[in-house]
């Protein structure tokens, strides 16, 4: 089976550790886990809704945009 080597913070691998701890799993399986559910051909579940009409900003405005331009035939 192939090997993947990555670099993370001591920070961050006490956090990964610990998550994998939580779920009985050893680090490596976690983060194999963690990879392939965020490989996908897709958005992720919800995302969509999630995004669309999710603006909570000031109403945005369309400036005008000028006068027409006329180019050159091909």
């Amino acid at each position: 089976m192939p090997q993947l080597h990555l670099y993370v913070s001591d920070e961050d691998a006490s956090r990964i550790r610990a998550r994998a701890a939580a779920e009985g799993l050893s680090v490596s399986r976690y983060l194999a886990q963690v990879v392939l559910r965020d490989d996908t051909d897709g958005w992720p579940a919800g995302w969509l809704e999630a995004v669309v009409g999710g603006w909570q900003g000031e109403p945005l405005k369309r400036e005008p945009t000028g006068p027409f331009q006329e180019r050159d035939p091909f």
